[in-house]
């Protein structure tokens, strides 16, 4: 089936970039709620801190599900219920008055409610672009960055104003509203459809050229999903250990502490850019090579991470290079996971893939925080990011893709 004009291909892309938006800004800028939420209920940071945990691990482990049911019914269907639950978690959270309350509210249903909104986009817009995967993965996850980027100045904007709770309940309802416009952008292309003019490669064995994606359940056997899963973790693991100590990091070793904040907001820039950069690079080079290139580069810059500390435009540039590492692996895993599996089951096999990323979410800011306290310096967390991202580039250079399934 070849007709463009079912639906311009460009509308998925949208529908990405404003549900990976909505998820950027529930997850990525929640440092800006630590001190108001401080100062009016006398909170440690940790126990602030475990609001945003729970919320990572209930996001990620919902990818599964969400993938799914997308695949089951509709990405349409569970990522408009995903926004009403987000946009009703976040709202309640501007009138929570216990941390039980705060756990509930952003935690478990803002974070359940991210979870079905993040999916699927990422895993309906590459069928739109089966000659530019990479590159439409990168689309549908760039909002990511981009929403912390946007939310970090707007909520301290709205709290120096109007106070935390007034953040909570506008940014929760503007959530709402783009999560439900993406739904809308969303719809799977219709069976055999492809762009104009554009031909699947072919095998040059006439013998082996039709072949069918894998099944959910034969991905699941297949030991290459699994050590994917567990170069996710790792990846996950250092670059959101950095995430929530960064700015601390910044200020230990003595910069002021505005300073200090200026390396988070270049990691979510270069987080951001590279979420679509990454898929033109790899649409180039290959998903492969691009993916141990980046994971080498995040080795080398975790390793600096502590002896920039001290100098602000050293700590920035290497914020930046993490950032830029660390959001190239959500174009590259799904489109790995893609090119491994074939598209049939893509919201499924990359919902289960992603729920490694909110075990990550939950262990890599508190072991980096008991690192921390043990030894009395971050040299230790980010050293171990660092030989944990090892892991991850030893899986990706020696992981061969599975074989095809003949039709």
């Amino acid at each position: 089936m070849n007709n463009d004009r079912i639906m311009p291909r460009w509308i998925p892309l949208v529908g990405g970039v404003l549900g990976s938006t909505t998820c950027g800004a529930l997850l990525y800028a929640w440092s800006v709620f630590i001190k108001p939420l401080n100062a009016e209920f006398g909170w440690s940071r940790a126990d602030i801190a475990l609001a945003f945990a729970i919320a990572c691990l209930i996001f990620g482990l919902m990818t599964y599900p969400a993938g799914r049911l997308s695949d089951k019914y509709s990405p349409r269907i569970v990522v408009l219920i995903g926004g009403i639950i987000l946009c009703c978690g976040f709202v309640m959270s501007g009138f929570i008055h216990t941390k039980l309350q705060l756990y509930l509210t952003y935690g478990v249903v803002a974070g359940f409610g991210g979870g079905l909104v993040y999916l699927p986009p990422i895993a309906t817009a590459p069928k739109w672009w089966p000659d530019r995967r990479a590159l439409a993965t990168g689309f549908a996850v760039v909002g990511l960055g981009l929403g912390s980027f946007i939310m970090a100045p707007l909520a301290t904007y709205i709290i120096a104003n109007y106070g935390w709770r007034m953040v909570f309940i506008s940014v929760g309802i503007a959530m709402g509203v783009m999560a439900v416009i993406a739904a809308l952008c969303l719809k799977v292309p219709p069976a055999g459809w492809k762009p104009k003019g554009w031909e699947p490669p072919k095998s040059a064995n006439p013998e082996h050229r039709e072949y069918r994606d894998y099944t959910y359940a034969e991905t699941i056997r297949t030991p290459q999903f699994w050590l994917l899963y567990t170069a996710y973790f790792c990846g996950s693991f250092a670059g959101l250990m950095v995430i929530g100590h960064i700015a601390g990091h910044g200020i230990d070793r003595g910069l002021d502490p505005m300073v200090a904040a200026g390396a988070a907001s270049w990691l979510a820039i270069a987080n951001a850019t590279t979420r679509i950069l990454s898929g033109l690079i790899a649409d180039r080079i290959g998903i492969k090579i691009s993916f141990v290139t980046f994971f080498a580069l995040q080795v080398i810059a975790m390793a600096l991470l502590y002896p920039s500390g001290h100098l602000y435009w050293a700590l920035w540039s290497v914020a930046a290079l993490i950032g830029w590492n660390y959001g190239a692996m959500f174009t590259l895993f799904p489109a790995t996971c893609l090119q491994y599996y074939g598209a049939t089951a893509q919201a499924t096999n990359y919902g289960l893939l992603f729920t490694s990323w909110g075990f990550a979410g939950f262990l890599g800011p508190f072991v980096g925080g008991w690192l921390k306290d043990s030894t009395g310096t971050y040299s230790a967390p980010f050293l171990v990011g660092a030989a944990v991202v090892c892991i991850s580039v030893l899986i990706i250079a020696l992981t061969k893709p599975p074989a095809r399934k003949h039709v």
